[in-house]
Formats: structure tokens, sequence, C-alpha cells
């Protein structure tokens, strides 16, 4: 069971997130999912997920999410991604500037009868900050 928990993730982030197909979500994620950590005004359940999703591929066109390593244990997967964009639109409050960015993050999704229920991400946004240079490197 496990196993495939990390595979329905696996499959959640490379067509919803990297291929874009942001409706096909449904079949992977809750609809009263619940977000432990939202974003910055994101909505309640899978549309609050889906609009976040939105707007971050409206901001980065080119995104490709990457699943590092992942540790399946019951029903619970964590898995440790980075994620590559473009930025070509606003995102979080930041105008486009046209830089490529890395960043990296963690995030630990439980599921519940195939799809995912809660989730928590862990996302270095002070790194993607300063790659946007919305926040000065150390030291200037």
């Amino acid at each position: 069971m496990a196993h495939d928990n990390a595979t329905i993730v696996r499959r959640f982030v490379d067509e919803v997130i990297t291929q874009g197909d942001i409706d096909s979500a449904a079949q992977f994620v809750c609809e009263d999912v619940v977000e432990q950590v939202p974003f910055p005004g994101q909505g309640p359940g899978l549309e609050g997920l889906k609009d976040v999703l939105r707007g971050m591929r409206a901001a980065f066109p080119d995104l490709i999410f990457s699943i590092h390593e992942q540790i399946a244990e019951g029903d619970k997967v964590a898995s440790r991604f980075e994620w590559t964009g473009t930025h070509k639109g606003t995102f979080l409050g930041v105008p486009a500037t046209g830089r490529p960015v890395r960043v990296w993050g963690i995030v630990i999704d439980r599921l519940q009868a195939g799809r995912i229920q809660d989730t928590r991400i862990i996302m270095d946004i002070f790194g993607l900050m300063m790659q946007l240079g919305a926040i000065p490197p150390p030291g200037v």
C-alpha cells in the first residue's frame, strides 16, 4: 500500500504540476484536502490547491517539479523535491523578472483511499525570494 501511495504522489506531481493538467487533480487529491501550511491567500480544499497551482504555472510557465527521494510508511509519503522554472509572471507579489529559479522542499502527504487527504509542504521560499531579487543576498 505504501508503495502505491508513493506512485500516486509521483503521478500527481508529473501529470498535474509539471504537465499542467490541473483539472485532473481530483483523481489524486480529495475534494476537502487540508493544506497544513497554506500558501498566502490559499483557499480551502481542492479548489484552493488548484488555484495555487494555476498561479505557479502562470508565474513559471516552464515549471518542472521533480521528486528526488521518497519515503513511504503507512498512509504517509514524504517526498524531497526540487522545482525549476523561469519567472515570467507575478508570484507572491514579485513582478516577472525573467530569472531562472531552482527551489528545494519536502512535502509530507497523507493518503486515504488512494487520494491525498492532507499535505504539509516545507519549501525554501527565502531562497526563492533571493533568486528573484526580492530579498538581497547576505552581506550586500
